[in-house]
């Protein structure tokens, strides 16, 4: 078999393999989702952490090396530098959420507000289950002084993650102030 024959044949086989690696993946989430939305499931905070690793798979180790090192930079409080290693993520993988969820923290922690709105556009339109994204979305809408958005954001993450105890912190918050609960 000559060279770009065996060439070609590798890349279809490995977009097969792909492809069905990427519909075990997207099933692994279906099934975590559907289980994270019960409430009062005691083994919630491991559906949570099994999900998010999940999510942090971009199917790539590069991407997945720039996603930490993201991460990493982050948690130095590297700001830019986390930034631009989100960047380059986005750059090379515009259909990996995470990447745009996590570079909107990065711009949210230098309160450059309205490019984190912009990424958490991105990242709710690829995964619109992702709740990490809508809790995101309700802290800069409360920052704003749009309690009425950051309560429907915050509505949206407990209705994906009703064990969240921070979110549920923040409509009971939102709702108290906005007068919807009765004290």
């Amino acid at each position: 078999m000559n060279r770009r024959l065996r060439l070609i044949l590798n890349s279809a086989v490995t977009a097969f393999m792909l492809t069905g690696a990427a519909k075990a993946h997207a099933a692994d989430l279906d099934y975590l989702f559907q289980r994270l939305a019960v409430p009062d499931l005691a083994e919630w905070e491991d559906i949570e952490r099994q999900i998010e690793q999940e999510l942090s798979q971009s199917g790539s180790a590069a991407m997945d090396l720039l996603l930490q090192r993201g991460r990493d930079a982050m948690q130095s409080e590297k700001f830019p530098e986390a930034v631009d290693h989100f960047t380059a993520l986005i750059d090379h993988a515009p259909d990996f959420a995470e990447g745009w969820t996590s570079r909107a923290t990065a711009f949210f922690a230098q309160d450059r507000i309205g490019l984190a709105l912009a990424d958490l556009e991105h990242a709710l339109a690829l995964e619109p289950r992702h709740f990490t994204a809508w809790e995101g979305l309700g802290l800069i809408m409360t920052q704003m002084g749009q309690d009425d958005l950051a309560l429907r954001a915050f509505q949206q993450a407990a209705a994906i993650h009703p064990n969240d105890p921070t979110v549920k912190e923040h409509l009971t918050r939102l709702e108290r102030a906005m007068g919807d609960v009765a004290l």
